[in-house]
């Protein structure tokens, strides 16, 4: 119960067992209240209802000023404020850069640099005692991943303006911190998963051993919102040491599953 009394906004929680959602129940375990928030009511309610007395549930889209603002509004109505905010929203967008588009440039660029700019100018307006910001970045803001430019410019972005965040708001007691998970076992990279030969290809970048988990970046989470934290401005990776080695290359990915399927023939 490192948490107890401590009020969150999870953001990115509207998937079934997304990364959001492993977080907020983290928190809510810890003794916090949560408020859940995304852009898709169904998986929201079902969390909420799991959770009676503790969590609440809020629409968003980050990309809105307004939606940020009226999501705080909701946080200071069911809970009385906001002591720790979290944003695991994302895009796992892949395309080499010749080919990406201006507006798919556009779109990443919203959701991934315009719209947490936004969610932590709300969140340090609900922010009245101190507080911890953390933001859901990526190990490839630090190494390489084909056809990963547009992905990795925009969270790379939003660490410096976590750096910035803490600068300037530290003399109100808010830490600001990003945690950048590697590849990472959550229903967005279920497909990949299920391939024979991806995973395997990415294996020997873990000193550790294995693929993270959801539930190691939750763990991050509530040390990142506890007061046993003297850390701002700082990003963690939270990736078994794979910023150590690197991905692999994806001539590499390739021979790895083609490698799978000539042995399963």
């Amino acid at each position: 119960m490192k948490l107890e009394g401590r009020r969150a906004v999870v953001l990115g929680a509207a998937g079934k067992d997304n990364m959001g959602q492993v977080i907020a129940q983290r928190l809510v375990d810890e003794g916090a209240q949560v408020v859940v928030s995304g852009r898709k009511p169904e998986y929201l309610d079902e969390f909420v209802a799991k959770n009676p007395g503790k969590a609440f549930s809020a629409l968003c889209d980050i990309t809105d000023k307004a939606a940020n603002d009226a999501l705080a509004a909701a946080a200071v109505k069911h809970m009385g404020g906001v002591d720790i905010a979290v944003n695991a929203t994302g895009w796992g967008f892949l395309k080499p850069f010749l080919e990406t588009t201006a507006e798919e440039l556009q779109k990443i660029g919203d959701l991934q640099f315009k719209g947490p700019f936004l969610f932590f100018q709300s969140m340090i307006e609900a922010m009245k005692d101190g507080g911890s910001l953390i933001q859901i970045s990526s190990a490839t803001a630090t190494i390489m991943l084909n056809d990963h430019a547009a992905y990795m410019g925009t969270k790379a972005g939003t660490d410096h303006v976590i750096r910035c965040i803490a600068n300037e708001f530290g003399d109100r007691g808010i830490k600001a911190n990003s945690i950048s998970p590697g590849l990472t076992e959550t229903p967005m990279t279920a497909a990949s998963a299920s391939t024979p030969g991806v995973w395997e290809a990415f294996l020997p970048g873990y000193p550790l051993g294995r693929i993270g988990t959801s539930d190691d970046i939750a763990a991050a989470v509530v040390w990142l919102s506890s007061d046993e934290c003297f850390m701002t401005g700082q990003n963690l990776q939270v990736n078994g040491g794979l910023t150590l080695r690197r991905n692999p290359w994806k001539s590499e990915i390739t021979a790895s599953v083609m490698a799978h399927m000539k042995a399963a023939e």
